[in-house]
């Protein structure tokens, strides 16, 4: 569905959701800037936890925007190229940004605790808490969360090389 540009809600979200990224992936440093036992590393686990459940609730919503609402066309003066890269990238973050609350929920469950949303509620894990498969959904979480950052960056210079370089109106669309 062609639309003449995102909807104000659809530019919240992303711009909520690239805060919230940097957010969550700062939080993982509670482990290496506190000591264990110490309840600051605590807080920031269950931070990170809280915001993650925060982050998969928008980007369910975003998602579900995006197949209702669709998206603008791009701009004819795009290349043969430049378009399918484009949806290629977009395809990658949207895969990305389920992908990471859904591991990251996994690896909770996994290292046997609970889900806790801000303390507002909990859900305990459903199933026997598994240290290797924990240990193998922590990589693949990492690895997505590391993958996401690389990818945003290079989102966020397409959008800079559209709007600097090429002088085309890419980047405003997703301005507020």
């Amino acid at each position: 569905m062609a639309v003449n540009g995102y909807s104000p809600v659809q530019k919240a979200l992303h711009w909520s959701l690239f805060v919230l990224v940097l957010l969550i992936y700062a939080l993982t440093y509670g482990n290496d800037i506190f000591a264990r036992g110490d309840p600051s590393r605590a807080l920031a686990w269950r931070l990170h936890i809280s915001f993650g459940l925060l982050l998969a609730a928008l980007v369910f919503w975003r998602v579900a925007l995006r197949m209702a609402r669709g998206a603008p066309e791009l701009p004819s003066s795009m290349t043969g190229l430049e378009r399918p890269l484009a949806k290629i990238g977009h395809l990658l973050l949207y895969a990305l940004l389920i992908a990471i609350p859904v591991l990251g929920i996994l690896l909770t469950w996994f290292r046997g605790d609970a889900l806790s949303f801000f303390g507002l509620f909990t859900i305990p894990a459903p199933f026997v808490p598994n240290r290797e498969t924990a240990r193998s959904i922590r990589e693949l979480h990492g690895l997505c969360a590391n993958g996401i950052l690389i990818l945003a960056g290079i989102h966020a210079l397409a959008a800079l090389w559209h709007r600097f370089i090429r002088r085309d109106e890419v980047m405003q669309r997703m301005l507020p």
